[in-house]
């Protein structure tokens, strides 16, 4: 019952996922943009992290 509900979800995420690129391609851009963003801050945020923890927490 719950692949059948993962399944349901999945499909509406991606029908609205369509409908934002299809009715506004440009807010769909700017959206793409900021996830984008995102994930390099937080990769940019674990490097540095990382860095810390390996020079021993100085």
């Amino acid at each position: 019952m719950a692949a059948h509900a993962k399944k349901i979800v999945l499909y509406v995420i991606v029908v609205f996922v369509l409908y934002v690129i299809i009715t506004d391609p440009a807010q769909a851009a700017d959206y793409v943009q900021i996830g984008f963003e995102g994930i390099s801050d937080a990769a940019k945020a674990i490097g540095d992290f990382m860095t810390w923890a390996a020079h021993g927490g100085k």
